[in-house]
């Protein structure tokens, strides 16, 4: 691994460096030794790198990080978010990339705050690297949604205030400002306003467009409470026939 690094440091055309760099990339994904995984890491964030090459194999470490086994990518992706903080302007995309990648990990396995929290990691209002209205939204709604899978209503509202201030540049996109409505409902409930709860349910159930995703959404963030899920249902059911449970 030394020598196979040190071979592409003395590489003084940049192309064939880039490519006997992806050469080792590819033995170290294929590796089950994650130290050879961190030790790449390590190399591609000294000062012995270029940065346009990088962050070109980081960004292709992070896109390739699904072909290690779970637990090894997990850890190496907490590696190399570690390694890589003190020069995170530098790498900016390739931290989303590995936050997004740990997020749907967690999220698979049902550790919802731990998939907001890495989503919430990520830098949406950098200076660097320019975000559209659009995507900051659907991350806000996103991490508001996790929480919520958690009863956290706190991090979540957080979350979903940070929404609000996006959705005068966003409200052509239907899908994502019924999301954003259902979270607010959701967590409207969970603090026991369940009168502006109720209201906010049924304002969603007038929504053009609202029937498939009320049904998807409600499933997930259906309040464990009595009262206002009888309520909501039976005004859904009163105005689009949508069935939730």
């Amino acid at each position: 691994m030394e020598s196979a690094l040190a071979s592409a440091t003395a590489i003084g055309d940049q192309r064939q460096k880039i490519e006997q760099y992806k050469l080792i990339l590819s033995s170290v994904l294929s590796s089950p030794d994650i130290g050879q995984a961190k030790r790449f890491i390590d190399h591609m964030v000294s000062d012995d790198v270029p940065l346009v090459v990088s962050r070109q194999l980081l960004q292709m470490f992070a896109q390739e990080l699904g072909r290690l086994e779970v637990d090894a990518q997990k850890e190496v992706a907490h590696y190399a978010l570690t390694q890589i903080q003190p020069r995170v302007v530098s790498f900016e995309e390739q931290v989303l990339i590995i936050r997004e990648k740990l997020a749907e990990l967690y999220e698979s396995e049902e550790q919802w705050s731990k998939a907001a929290q890495m989503l919430s990691g990520i830098d949406l209002d950098s200076g660097i690297r320019v975000l559209d209205d659009t995507y900051k939204l659907s991350k806000c709604v996103k991490i508001a949604c996790l929480y919520l899978e958690d009863d956290d209503a706190i991090n979540a509202e957080a979350f979903i205030n940070k929404a609000s201030f996006l959705l005068v540049n966003t409200s052509q996109h239907e899908v994502l400002n019924l999301q954003y409505k259902v979270c607010y409902a959701r967590i409207l409930d969970l603090k026991r306003k369940f009168l502006e709860a109720a209201l906010r349910y049924y304002d969603i159930s007038q929504m053009r467009n609202a029937k498939l995703e009320m049904r998807r959404l409600m499933r997930m963030l259906w309040s464990k409470h009595l009262v206002l899920p009888l309520l909501a249902q039976y005004w859904l059911l009163q105005v689009h026939n949508v069935h939730v449970f």
